[in-house]
């Protein structure tokens, strides 16, 4: 067992609006020895002018990478990182953990933005989205955005707010109660209530130092996030995995969180855009050659609440080529492409797992021949939809779709 360092030479201190009146003995005695300060142009003031020992002070106003560059240059030398709230809550101590190992470092967290905003609102805080808009696209609200869901939301600033409730208003949610909490727990202390709606019919004055919180009006289009969605949640040429094979199909994909999904021939994005919604910190890079689709895509990802798809305009093997070894691999068509499926294999992490789906005599043939060489589950999906026959309903079929399952612990041949 290594035991860990008991005087790592980084401290990361959560502050609140209070300033230095609302810092724990303890995170105060840390602060007064600090012979180097990082922090924000916002908080510089209020902090930098308390510490006798300090020598040098570094702002993240002079750009994230130059500051984390001589921040990194500092180690051995005691230096202290002030930040707002809970550092490890969509905070720069969470970011800093990338680049630093874990006993370097040293956070003594304030309560969150969250924690304050659901004390003050009676909001049991398990039950409430946690998300973070701060520097980030607003679009990331859109998967939250559900008949009687609770937000939270870190804002960049005032502007944040209003671009929150033209996207609520736009997405027929314009009832919802929107409650922007400024400067918690400091003395400039406000809650202004207001539905979405009424926030841009009055246009009232908001503090750029605020949290948003939403609950969510019972009204506007279901998008959940359970695998799925209408086939027109989506932009598509017509290439899209079909409603009921798609949650089929995620089923088999099976996300697990901070996965990292391969989407290859991505078509619209459908598959990965779902795989993301399911909430658990993973990830997907969409593959996919047709630059018309990658628009498609694109807008999918945005609308859909997960701008953080990764998008690659290759063509399959050969743009496999650079990308981060996956956990799980979806090919949506092409798998009797020459190479493809060995490159895929040879990509994909021990213990991972790949779900083909075929829609081709051809491209089944490919899938029971694969079957046979690394086990697997084979599978047929067939689904009918009613529609109008003359005056009549009748039963019209989509193409079926076999779709094969594999681990990468399988038997091979």
């Amino acid at each position: 067992m290594t035991e860990a360092s008991s005087d790592p030479w980084l401290t990361i201190i959560g502050i609140g609006d209070g300033g230095l009146a609302s810092l724990t003995p303890q995170q105060l005695a840390h602060l007064s020895e600090a012979q180097v300060l990082v922090l924000g142009e916002r908080l510089e003031h209020a902090v930098a002018d308390a510490i006798p020992n300090v020598r040098r002070i570094l702002t993240w106003g002079a750009g994230f990478r130059e500051t984390l560059d001589q921040l990194l240059a500092l180690r051995g030398t005691p230096v202290v990182v002030v930040a707002t709230g809970d550092p490890m809550h969509f905070g720069i101590g969470a970011t800093l953990r990338r680049y630093l190992a874990p006993e370097e470092m040293r956070v003594l967290p304030s309560p969150s933005a969250f924690s304050l905003a659901a004390a003050r609102l009676g909001w049991p805080l398990q039950n409430v989205a946690q998300i973070s808009l701060h520097g980030r696209p607003l679009s990331y609200l859109n998967r939250h955005v559900l008949p009687g869901a609770r937000i939270l939301a870190l804002t960049s600033n005032a502007e944040t707010v209003f671009e929150a409730a033209d996207l609520l208003v736009r997405r027929g949610f314009g009832a919802s109660m929107l409650h922007v909490l400024e400067h918690m727990g400091g003395a400039l202390e406000r809650i202004l209530h207001i539905t979405a709606q009424d926030l841009l019919a009055q246009l009232p004055g908001i503090a750029d130092f605020n949290t948003l919180a939403v609950d969510c009006a019972a009204a506007g289009v279901l998008l959940s996030p359970v695998p799925g969605l209408p086939d027109d949640a989506f932009r598509h040429d017509g290439q899209l995995t079909k409603r009921e094979v798609r949650a089929a199909t995620l089923a088999h994909l099976a996300p697990f969180p901070n996965a990292l999904l391969w989407d290859v021939g991505a078509g619209c994005g459908s598959i990965a855009i779902e795989w993301l919604r399911t909430g658990m910190g993973t990830r997907a890079i969409a593959i996919e050659p047709k630059p018309e689709r990658l628009a498609m895509m694109r807008d999918n990802a945005e609308v859909l609440g997960v701008p953080d798809l990764e998008i690659v305009e290759a063509e399959a093997p050969a743009g496999l080529l650079t990308l981060d070894p996956p956990d799980v691999i979806f090919i949506g068509g092409g798998i009797t492409t020459e190479g493809l499926f060995e490159a895929c294999w040879q990509a994909l992490k021990p213990g991972g797992r790949l779900v083909a789906n075929a829609v081709t005599l051809e491209g089944e043939a490919q899938l029971v021949t694969l079957r046979g060489l690394h086990g697997g589950e084979l599978s047929r999906i067939s689904v009918s939809r009613a529609a109008p026959v003359g005056r009549f309903c009748g039963w019209k079929s989509l193409m079926p779709v076999t779709t094969w399952s594999v681990s990468k612990w399988s038997f091979s041949k």
